[in-house]
């Protein structure tokens, strides 16, 4: 008897109209038009036996069995890339393609220093990024969106494997004027009302939240801001003060401002900046490549100070 089994493509198509909601939009994904991915999927469907999804004018929804063989196909395409990069490595580190996520609050301070640095040493590397929270980052990383995460810990990042990179304090920054005279900050001395915070979503508030280890605080918060960017524009205005990195400082954040920083001082005014990737992966060996690189990269960068 011949089995007709499912073809990558069509998986493809699948896992891209879940992760997307909408046919148009998984077709550009996929540099497909609407007309070839919705045929791609109802020849799946033929194939299997079964419809996968329900079509109606406004929505997209997948049956039960449907999400099921979605979590199967994201798997096979998963493994696919895994056995194409195990290929692509075999005697040559950190060559060919390699995607990876970095969170927002670490993206714009680490890699214009990181990227030609990877260019001068790995000259067949090609590195794409993807900036977006963690938890997008990690669920990325899952599915086989991303080889390996840049992010900062603790964070619940599923089955991962993570190498930590370097300690990045915490520090407080306040409008000109108002730092007191003091070397470090204590979370009691920190006014809540006054406190500008980064959007939910972003760990670097729950890090700063968690070291401050005062939960009215988040409650208290006066503001929300999408990026470390904005809150420092609002505290050199005079309208609160935010936490910000040490990495972020040594970029150059504060530069042109009036803004004063000082460190928190709490036993764990620190977050990890560590590099995670899928437990098993094929690739282990050159993640840790690129770890004793970015180690080594802040090394350099320690003592250039």
């Amino acid at each position: 008897m011949i089995v007709h089994l499912p073809t990558l493509k069509q998986l493809h198509y699948l896992v891209a109209l879940r992760e997307h909601g909408h046919f148009g939009r998984a077709a550009e994904h996929c540099f497909v038009t609407q007309s070839t991915l919705s045929a791609g999927i109802r020849e799946l469907e033929s194939l299997l036996g079964t419809t996968l999804v329900e079509r109606t004018r406004r929505v997209v929804r997948f049956t039960p069995l449907g999400n099921r063989i979605a979590d199967k196909a994201e798997k096979i395409l998963r493994d696919c890339d895994e056995l194409a990069g195990l290929a692509r490595a075999e005697g040559r580190p950190l060559a060919g393609e390699l995607r990876m996520g970095v969170i927002p609050t670490i993206a714009p301070f680490i890699l214009p220093t990181l990227l030609p640095h990877l260019r001068d040493h790995w000259p067949e590397l090609k590195l794409y990024l993807r900036e977006e929270t963690s938890q997008a980052a990690c669920e990325a990383l899952h599915r086989g969106q991303l080889d390996c995460v840049l992010l900062a810990m603790p964070f619940a990042c599923g089955d991962v494997v993570e190498e930590t990179i370097f300690e990045d304090r915490l520090f407080v920054a306040f409008p000109a004027g108002e730092a007191p005279d003091t070397r470090a900050i204590h979370p009691d001395d920190i006014e809540e009302g006054r406190l500008l915070l980064l959007e939910d979503g972003h760990c670097l508030k729950d890090h700063a939240l968690s070291a401050c280890n005062r939960p009215e605080i988040r409650a208290s918060a006066k503001m929300m801001g999408t990026s470390l960017h904005t809150l420092v524009q609002m505290v050199d205005n005079g309208l609160g003060l935010t936490f910000v990195p040490e990495m972020a400082l040594k970029a150059g954040l504060l530069e042109h401002t009036g803004i004063e920083a000082r460190p928190l001082d709490t036993a764990n005014a620190t977050r990890r900046i560590a590099l995670a990737w899928r437990r098993g992966s094929p690739r282990e060996e050159e993640f840790a490549l690129l770890v004793e690189t970015l180690k080594g990269l802040m090394r350099e960068l320690v003592e250039a100070e």
